[in-house]
């Protein structure tokens, strides 16, 4: 699909129908269609020349890569615009046969929206897409949609309404908000950050903090954070800007009024955490005419389970390691005090993508899996759950937990849950141990925690397994968890 926006048009082609989008192909073309709307009423002509060159290449990638649906949706800057339903006409010509639909703002909304819940489908909170004509404002509760509207504070826009004024901006963006009354509704809620001008402040942030992951998507910031950063991009000159590694040029005018705007949206609704999305409109239409079906998945549990058909041995292991480390692990006698319904969600995951590294070099296969699992492209995980899920999985693999490579691990996660990572990485790789990879011969053992002992039972038919690689990995496990090891064959 092509996004037709008031700054930029991009190109994404998604690959097959998975409940996370795969994109295979992504471009954009910068053409600033929206500039001067406001004072001229039409789209600006020099953005148009740009863009029927930009749609003339990007109809032709699109077929030739068997793009299939395929549409145009066109936003803010041609739905304002007098003179846009003639750019629609000229696009018609260019690329016949093409749908060209022109969003209204209710709708922008709504697939921005449905962006946001495709990684997190029980999103809470409220959902503020800016774009360059228009920011999209969407209340969610439980995923579900209960206010959205839009407001003429895109950074182009904004920034013609108010004469590049950085002052002026802020008042207007002051009184356009304290229209919106629903935004107090929610006391603390989650602030889901979407659109390119804010992605360009999370970049700008990660590079100044030397953040271990450069990672935007599920990137999050505390309220104290969010309003220090919008300050610092407000007061910084573009020189200073342009020295961070990273810095998106091509943005760099329009981030003062960006921040501007998140700023007054901090004031506003004083929300509980801020978190940036990638995914917004483009990943709305896929989840609405590709994967339509799978939207109340569990994102996470689908992202490891493709990760297994890809990359793993055996399909029918990752059940059979759920259920033999449930007696050590659940319950609330488990051997970290219980699981919380997240914490089993996460040893669900590890166990399907406990065998990712199987056909990695020997000597890489640690690192290897561990910055798969922290840097895979993807809607999924957050950046904690990145953190102990790779690290789960480098210990199933051999990695002692000290080593230089882990330590974006060590920055993202609280000692609790670097330790339950630890330990349930030990404890898969006991299990491969006893299986080599084969559900069935786990069949006849099971691994349980009582009053202290750490016990590994085999049944009569599974005593070969008393070995020397067996006992050292119980040994470990027990040592870290502080218990007796055992090993009984009944």
């Amino acid at each position: 699909m092509i996004d037709l926006g008031s700054n930029s048009i991009r190109l994404v082609v998604f690959e097959g129908t998975a409940r996370n989008p795969v994109t295979i192909f992504n471009e954009k073309a910068v053409v600033r269609l929206g500039r001067g709307l406001d004072s001229t009423g039409k789209l600006n002509a020099d953005g148009m020349r740009q863009a029927l060159l930009a749609m003339q290449r990007f109809h032709a990638v699109a077929r030739s890569l068997g793009a299939d649906p395929f549409e145009v949706l066109a936003t803010a800057a041609v739905r304002d615009a007098a003179n846009g339903p003639a750019f629609v006409d000229e696009l018609h010509a260019l690329m016949p046969g093409v749908p060209i639909r022109i969003l209204s703002g209710e709708e922008e909304a709504d697939y921005a929206a449905t962006g946001v819940r495709c990684g997190l489908p029980r999103a809470d909170g409220i959902v503020a897409d800016i774009g360059g004509g228009s920011l999209e404002l969407v209340r969610l509760e439980a995923g579900e949609k209960r206010s959205a509207l839009t407001l003429r504070l895109g950074v182009i826009r904004l920034s013609d309404r108010a004469g590049g004024d950085l002052t002026r901006a802020r008042g207007i963006v002051e009184q356009d908000l304290a229209e919106v009354e629903w935004l107090r509704d929610v006391p603390g809620p989650t602030l889901f950050l979407v659109g390119g001008a804010f992605r360009a402040l999370a970049r700008l942030q990660i590079a100044r903090t030397f953040y271990p992951l450069n990672i935007v998507h599920q990137y999050e910031m505390r309220l104290d954070e969010a309003r220090e950063m919008t300050g610092w991009i407000i007061s910084s000159s573009k020189r200073m800007l342009e020295r961070l590694p990273g810095a998106p040029r091509k943005r760099l005018e329009d981030l003062p009024f960006a921040a501007v705007v998140l700023r007054r949206l901090l004031r506003r609704v004083a929300p509980s955490r801020v978190v940036f999305c990638v995914d917004g409109l483009r990943e709305g239409w896929y989840m609405r005419h590709v994967a339509a079906e799978s939207l109340d998945e569990e994102p996470m549990l689908a992202a490891a389970q493709g990760l297994c058909r890809r990359l793993g041995r055996n399909q029918l292991l990752p059940p059979a390691l759920l259920k033999w480390t449930d007696a050590a692990f659940a319950g609330p006698g488990g051997v970290l005090g219980g699981e919380t319904d997240h914490d089993r969600l996460l040893r669900e995951a590890a166990c399907w993508m406990s065998d990712t590294g199987a056909f990695d070099h020997p000597e890489y296969r640690s690192e290897q899996t561990f910055l798969r699992v922290l840097r895979q492209q993807g809607v999924a995980f957050d950046h904690p759950t990145r953190a102990f899920l790779g690290l789960t999985l480098a210990i199933r693999y051999e990695a002692e937990p000290d080593l230089p490579f882990l330590q974006p691990a060590r920055r993202l996660l609280d000692m609790d849950r670097f330790r339950r990572a630890e330990v349930l990485g030990l404890a898969l790789r006991l299990a491969y141990a006893l299986c080599a990879g084969v559900p069935e011969l786990l069949e006849g053992t099971s691994l349980v925690a009582e009053n202290g002992v750490l016990s590994l039972r085999l049944g009569a038919d599974r005593g070969m397994f008393n070995g020397e690689s067996v006992s050292r990995r119980l040994d470990r496990l027990a040592q870290t968890l502080g218990m007796q090891p055992e090993l009984v064959t009944t």
